[in-house]
C-alpha cells in the first residue's frame, strides 16, 4: 500500500529550543502517525533496497527508533552504537572530539564482522560529528561504511562534507 504522504508534515519546527536563534525540527509528530513513520521506512529502504548491505547500525538514542524497523524491512541486522558502559559484552571503543571537550562510541567487538558492509542511520545529520564517530568505529571493527541515511539533513550545518567519502541520502533538507 503507497501512502500519499508530504513528511514534511509531520515534522515540527520549534523555534529557539533549545536556545534562542534556533530552530529545533521535532519528529514526533511523524513518530506518532503510523502511515507517516511507515513512509518514512519506505522510502529509506528503497533507497537501498537491493544495495549490498549485510547490517544496519545506529547510535542510540534517536537513530535506533528508523534502524531497527529498516534493517528489518531489509531482511538483515542491526547492531547498536552506544555511550560507554552500557554494552554488557567486550567492545570496540572510538572517542572523538566535540565542540567542547570529548565523547565515546562503542560497539559488540562481535558485532560487525571482517568485511560486513554496514549501513548506518540517525534521525538527524547536523555537523556530522556523531555519524563519523560511527563511520569510524565500523571500519576500526573492520566493516565497511556502505551508507549513512537521515530522516532529517540541516544543510546549513555541512554536515554532509564532514562524511562526504561515505553515500549520504536523508529525505528531507532543512536550511
Amino acid at each position: 500500500m503507497l501512502f500519499d504522504i508530504r513528511l514534511q508534515e509531520y515534522i515540527r519546527s520549534i523555534h529557539d529550543f533549545p536556545k534562542p536563534g534556533i530552530v529545533f525540527r521535532d519528529i514526533t509528530p511523524l513518530l506518532s502517525s503510523g502511515p507517516a513513520l511507515k513512509e518514512s521506512i519506505r522510502l529509506l529502504a528503497d533507497h537501498y533496497r537491493g544495495r549490498p548491505i549485510d547490517i544496519v547500525a545506529a547510535a542510540e538514542a534517536r537513530g535506533f527508533i528508523f534502524a531497527v524497523p529498516l534493517a528489518i524491512e531489509l531482511g538483515v541486522g542491526f547492531v547498536p552504537v552506544r555511550k560507554p558502559g552500557k554494552l554488557p559484552f567486550k567492545t570496540h571503543a572510538f572517542e572523538y572530539e566535540l565542540e567542547y571537550g570529548s565523547d565515546t562510541l562503542e560497539i559488540h567487538s562481535d558485532g560487525i564482522t571482517e568485511g560486513q558492509r554496514v549501513l548506518l542511520v540517525d534521525d538527524l545529520l547536523a555537523t556530522g560529528g556523531t555519524i563519523e564517530a560511527c563511520c569510524r568505529l565500523v571500519e576500526r571493527a573492520g566493516g565497511h561504511v556502505a551508507g549513512c541515511a537521515f530522516v532529517i539533513e540541516l544543510t546549513s550545518l555541512r554536515g554532509r562534507e564532514r562524511i562526504k567519502r561515505y553515500d549520504v541520502f536523508s529525505l528531507l533538507q532543512y536550511e
